[in-house]
């Protein structure tokens, strides 16, 4: 019996209660997890009390529901004073709290009010609200107000997809799609080149032709719009842009390998984007375009962790979204035990255009590699935003198209927190996946940040390791322990409580191996890559 046969003979012993995945969303409609809503949602879903309980401790949108006001403390929104929003919040009374990164890197600094995200706000609009947090800025996050969005391509035929231009309904490449034998679209997806655009730049094809060698026939397609990564806002925009794309992408992507059931995660603070995406499927379904093809919409509850595949499945499931361990791969033991096809939402709003186009299109479009690339930057730039452009692009040329930069670059992250720090030099160097790769980096999502020489690199890089310490679900020792380790072994150099040698960063390179090695999913295998890369470049700052 193989790895997904033991799996599935354990689901076949103890059962499959899919009320569980209602769990999360019955907490939310109690307002979390307060007195008594545990026992009550057990008893709705027959789920163990304390395994609801679990679920809800386990996210942040069903915990400190008192505090109804979160101010995101990602690197870009610190940078513009999100601090000292948060300080003027708790003196004047409001019940706000820190939080991570809320994707809207691009007007920092970032609120949430409820499950709306406020941007741009600053210490007068907090005086203005005179300590009543529903007066606090009426303008919510919707496409068009917040930074700037790269110029429409309103010429057909001109390299590029149009990722962040105006939604168009014709179902066009699905009816095209339809008329395809199965092995005719993997083939313009292997053409194409399609790597992820989620992070890791996996090949499209691979998975779609490892769900479809399953003997197993129920099967699901999952879209990841999860986007949580500090610095990365990209599928924000597009969701909110071009809902027909992703809508279509899914659909051709069930097609394709024979799934009926659709299920779209999207993050809990992406309150306006799940609407522009539920009115987009209702679209559709009205034209009767997929008649075949069931959609159904999940929100996170906040836990950055969620962006992991097999995490994500777990949360869908109604569970603590923990990684699973791998193998068995999604592709065929994924959602309640079946092959899952799993994609971010860029990734899968490429689709469409492939199969009208055709694979050898996608691929001219890009530079050095496969296909345009949707770009996010924020940080130290006039006109910090999403831009698509052709992948393989420099740092330079992306931020000629965001109006410059501010002051003098000393530093960037290409990928977000994840991918660490890289000096100003590397700035004429292609943002791809292997040229990123060679430099010890990662594009990752291409959350592009920008850091000008009045910032200090000790100080960016301690924003990071605290973010993955507090993201860290716990459920291994390496990332665990390792992620505190490195974090306050930086604060006590920081704090100067620790002068001259600092035996514990001294010792960061072991624990990074260790977390590296021993971690069960891609956080506590890059957590450290912050410090490390940062030690790398710029090792005069760790010596003063």
């Amino acid at each position: 019996m193989g790895r997904s046969g033991v799996c599935t003979a354990i689901k076949a012993r103890f059962g499959v209660n899919k009320k569980q995945a209602d769990v999360p969303d019955l907490l939310q409609i109690e307002g979390g997890l307060n007195s008594g809503v545990s026992r009550k949602v057990s008893q709705q879903t027959g789920v163990p009390e304390a395994q609801v309980y679990g679920v809800g401790s386990f996210f942040d949108l069903l915990t400190d529901t008192d505090k109804k006001v979160r101010v995101c403390t990602g690197l870009s929104c610190r940078m513009a004073g999100a601090d000292q929003v948060l300080q003027a919040m708790v003196d004047a009374g409001l019940p706000a709290m820190g939080c991570s990164c809320l994707a809207a890197c691009d007007r920092p600094p970032a609120v949430l009010r409820d499950r709306d995200v406020l941007p741009a706000v600053s210490v007068e609009d907090v005086v203005r609200a005179d300590g009543d947090w529903t007066r606090l800025l009426p303008e919510i996050v919707s496409s068009g107000n917040l930074g700037h969005v790269g110029p429409e391509v309103d010429d057909p035929d001109t390299m590029a997809i149009n990722l962040l231009g105006q939604a168009d309904w014709s179902g066009k490449a699905f009816a095209k799609a339809a008329k395809m034998r199965p092995e005719e679209i993997i083939e313009k997806i292997e053409m194409s080149g399609l790597q992820g655009r989620g992070g890791a730049g996996f090949s499209a094809s691979f998975k779609w032709n490892a769900v479809c060698s399953e003997k197993e026939t129920t099967r699901y397609v999952v879209l990841n719009g999860d986007e949580s990564e500090p610095g990365t806002f990209k599928d924000r925009e597009i969701l909110m842009r071009r809902p027909d794309l992703v809508v279509e992408g899914l659909a051709i992507a069930a097609y394709k390998i024979g799934a009926r059931d659709v299920y779209l995660y999207l993050r809990g603070e992406f309150a306006f984007p799940k609407a522009v995406m539920t009115k987009a499927i209702a679209e559709f379904e009205s034209h009767n375009i997929f008649p075949d093809i069931r959609f159904h919409m999940h929100s996170g509850q906040g836990a950055y962790i969620c962006g992991e595949e097999t995490a994500l499945l777990e949360a869908l499931e109604g569970k603590r979204g923990m990684p699973r361990l791998r193998p068995p791969y999604p592709t065929e033991y994924g959602l309640w035990g079946k092959p899952t096809l799993i994609h971010n939402v860029e990734t899968i709003a490429c689709v469409p255009s492939i199969i009208s186009r055709g694979g050898d299109w996608f691929r001219n479009l890009g530079r050095t590699e496969a296909g345009s690339k949707v770009y996010c930057i924020s940080g130290h730039v006039k006109r910090p935003g999403v831009y698509e452009l052709p992948l393989g692009v420099t740092l330079d040329e992306l931020v000629e198209e965001a109006g410059g930069y501010i002051g003098t670059p000393k530093a960037f992250s290409p990928g977000g927190a994840s991918s660490g720090f890289l000096p100003a030099k590397y700035r004429d160097q292609p943002l791809d996946f292997k040229t990123m790769d060679g430099l010890g980096s990662l594009l990752g999502s291409a959350g592009v940040v920008v850091l000008n020489d009045t910032v200090d690199i000790k100080w960016s890089v301690s924003q990071q390791l605290r973010f993955f310490h507090d993201e860290s679900c716990g459920q291994c020792a390496p990332c665990r322990i390792g992620t505190r380790y490195l974090h306050e072994a930086l604060e006590n150099r920081i704090c100067n409580r620790e002068q001259g040698h600092n035996p514990h960063l001294q010792h960061a390179a072991d624990v990074a191996w260790q977390m590296n090695e021993g971690s069960i999913c891609g956080l506590g295998q890059i957590a450290s890559l912050p410090l490390t890369s940062a030690q790398k470049f710029f090792p005069e700052e760790f010596d003063e």
